[in-house]
């Protein structure tokens, strides 16, 4: 591990990637790669998470290449030094702020998106002009291989390095001093990785998870509602971060929600999900396992059933589900959602607010004071309204978490942000230098630099 850091460290003070032609270049062949090798990932993401290639396309190598192209098209612009006012009392001075990478970067990926999520933070991190280890999860093992090919297609090791393996990799990367540290994964290991990165004073950014909320009022188009909330749920079978974990639904509106929820899963994966084509599995037998477990205790008013050897779960609507329920302690992170009704939109509100920050939420209603209320007072870190997670398919719109479920954001320019580190310059020549500045102060002094300085 160190002679993979220190060989990074060794290709970065070349200042090769200090030049946006070079970053572009890179860009432009991993999207080539990217393109070449679509069938072969398709492929890998079949076998570890049964994702049909639709699937594949729109929630990651579609996507990807979305990043790709914002990155080589803005990229120039985003590398130039920036001019800011300089104050009087500086005269005669000129300030920049000159956009720098930190220098060599860790980014470790989870396994529900293994494609997506390992790429998209290496593609800003490339962008800024960083070098990079890539630590992809090792329970998407076909995935985090094709991967592994495809970046050794691409980049020099000095400049892009992969490495494969289980808990005891990550602690061992997690040792090494890194320059900028970048985690999507679970709250409990994001803490382990906080905790690591302390040790070198590393700044970082932590892409969590949390309890997303759906909140449908009872103005809300029901049918779309529904359909919009199915989909998050279907959708990679519920483990996506953002998926919707739980749906406050006003109490006048449940039953038609309920059995619009039910026609529309039924519209997408017909009367019998478990043997539909498209429909993603849950990664392993432990995550099958605690999912089934979450249902204990409560009304299935859909689904429910799950099949051990597929480990396929039914899209499952939960009733009769209390805050102290089972399924309502954690992110649930499969097609399972809890239901619970509210009679005034306080109660909501004051339910959410009463939780940890979720990551996301979304806010189902045709009432713009509803809309701007939820808006103004509810903590998240991004969300969408009348719709469900596709606000983190627009590249324009930083996507992170906010307190339990993360820090710091990526995307598009803030992507490129996040790997950057802003270096401040204040330049002046020899010609004047006004005296006032120095000892011994006089009361003229005084009076020039409060003239200046006010």
């Amino acid at each position: 591990m160190n002679a993979i850091v220190e060989r990074q460290r060794a290709f970065f003070r070349t200042g090769v990637t200090l030049n946006p032609a070079y970053r572009i270049d890179c860009l432009k062949r991993l999207r080539k790669a990217l393109l070449r090798s679509e069938g072969r990932l398709q492929d890998a993401l079949k076998q570890d998470l049964g994702k049909c290639a639709t699937e594949a396309y729109m929630a990651e190598i579609g996507l990807l290449l979305g990043s790709l192209r914002e990155a080589i098209g803005s990229l120039k612009r985003w590398s130039k030094p920036r001019r800011v006012g300089c104050p009087l009392a500086q005269f005669p001075a000129k300030c920049r702020v000159v956009p720098e990478p930190y220098g060599v970067t860790l980014v470790m990926s989870p396994w529900n998106y293994p494609l997506l999520l390992a790429l998209d933070p290496l593609i800003a991190a490339i962008a800024a002009g960083n070098t990079c280890v890539l630590k992809p999860s090792e329970l998407a093992s076909a995935t985090s291989e094709v991967t592994a090919q495809l970046l050794g297609e691409v980049f020099k090791p000095d400049h892009v390095a992969v490495v494969q393996g289980g808990p005891e990799v990550c602690t061992r990367l997690l040792e090494q001093r890194f320059d900028y540290i970048f985690f999507t994964g679970g709250t409990a290991i994001g803490k382990i990785v906080m905790k690591a990165a302390a040790e070198h004073l590393t700044p970082l950014t932590l892409e969590l998870g949390g309890k997303s909320p759906c909140i449908v009022d009872a103005t809300a188009d029901v049918r779309l509602a529904a359909r919009r909330i199915a989909f998050g749920k279907v959708l990679n079978a519920g483990q996506t971060c953002v998926a919707p974990d739980y749906a406050l639904v006003h109490e006048s509106v449940l039953e038609p929600f309920t059995r619009a929820f039910r026609e529309e899963v039924q519209a997408m994966l017909g009367k019998e999900p478990l043997e539909a084509s498209d429909y993603t599995h849950i990664v392993n037998k432990r995550h099958f396992d605690r999912l089934m477990g979450l249902m204990e205790g409560t009304d299935v008013l859909l689904g429910g059933k799950g099949d051990a050897e597929s480990l396929l779960i039914e899209p499952t609507l939960l009733g009769k589900v209390t805050p102290d329920s089972l399924c309502m302690q954690q992110e649930i992170f499969g097609p399972i959602l809890p239901i619970l009704p509210f009679r005034d939109l306080s109660e909501a509100e004051d339910f959410v607010l009463s939780r940890p920050r979720p990551l996301a939420c979304y806010i189902l209603t045709s009432e713009k004071s509803t809309r701007d209320r939820l808006l103004s007072s509810l903590h998240f870190g991004g969300g969408c309204v009348n719709d469900t997670i596709v606000h983190l398919a627009v590249p324009g719109l930083p996507f992170g978490g906010v307190g339990d479920s993360g820090m710091g954001a990526y995307h598009g320019k803030a992507g490129f942000d996040t790997f950057t580190h802003y270096k401040s310059i204040l330049q002046r020549g020899f010609a004047l230098d006004f005296p006032f500045r120095y000892q011994p102060y006089t009361a003229l002094k005084r009076f020039i630099l409060r003239l200046f300085l006010r």
